[in-house]
C-alpha cells in the first residue's frame, strides 16, 4: 500500500502566492491518485522503479498505471519543491552547477520561465539530473515523468489549471514567479547532491 506524505507545512503556509483553497485540491488530487495506485498495483515497489520498468506491467494497465504513478510522483516533487523556509537561492553543488551551466542564477531563472511558458495544455516544468548528470530544465505533458526517459527530476513546477486558476486565472506568468517565492533550494539542493556523489 501506498500512503499520503507529509511536506511539513499548513496549507496556509504559503499565502498570498498559493492559496490554501489551491493545496487543497491539490492535496485532494494526489490522495485520489494515491487511491487509484493502491487499485492497480499488489506491490510496494517505489513508483519509480514501477515507472521505469513499466514494460514488466500488463499491457492493459499500463496506460492508467503510468498516469496516476505519474500523478503521485509528479505531486509529491511539487510539494517538496516549495516550503515556507525562504530557501529561495540555490546552495550547495546545486549552486555551483547552476553557475556553471547557466552562467548564473538570474539566466537559469530566464530560462526556466521561458521552458514553463511554453508548455502546450496540461503538466509540469522540470528540472532533472540526466544520465550524464548534467542539469536540464523540461516540460513534459499531462503526467509524465521524466524517470520513463532516464532522467531524475529534482523540482517540479505543477502546471496543470487547478494548481493556479483560483489565484491566477490565465496569468500563469504571475504563478510562474510566485513559484520561485516559495521554492525550497534545501531540498532540492539535497535531492541533487544525492543524485552526483
Amino acid at each position: 500500500m501506498y500512503f499520503k506524505k507529509e511536506f511539513g507545512y499548513s496549507l496556509e503556509q504559503l499565502e498570498p502566492w498559493i492559496s490554501p483553497a489551491t493545496l487543497y485540491y491539490q492535496t485532494k488530487i494526489y490522495e485520489d491518485a494515491i487511491n487509484q495506485v493502491n487499485q492497480l498495483l499488489n506491490d510496494n515497489i517505489p513508483l519509480e522503479n514501477v515507472v521505469k520498468n513499466i514494460d514488466h506491467y500488463p499491457l492493459e494497465k499500463r496506460g492508467k498505471l503510468l498516469f496516476f504513478a505519474g500523478r503521485v510522483l509528479n505531486h509529491e516533487l511539487y510539494f517538496d519543491s516549495i516550503s515556507p523556509k525562504q530557501i529561495n537561492q540555490p546552495i550547495g553543488l546545486l549552486k555551483l552547477a547552476i553557475q556553471k551551466q547557466y552562467g548564473n542564477y538570474e539566466n537559469f531563472l530566464k530560462q526556466f520561465r521561458f521552458i514553463a511558458s511554453q508548455l502546450v495544455g496540461s503538466g509540469y516544468t522540470f528540472l532533472v539530473v540526466d544520465k550524464n548528470k548534467k542539469l536540464n530544465i523540461l516540460n513534459m505533458p499531462n503526467e509524465e515523468s521524466p524517470y520513463l526517459y532516464g532522467m531524475v527530476p529534482i523540482m517540479a513546477l505543477d502546471l496543470w489549471e487547478h494548481s493556479y486558476f483560483l489565484t491566477y486565472q490565465i496569468r500563469v506568468s504571475e504563478y510562474i514567479n510566485s513559484f520561485f517565492e516559495v521554492i525550497d533550494y534545501g531540498k532540492i539542493n539535497q535531492r541533487y547532491e544525492k543524485i552526483i556523489l
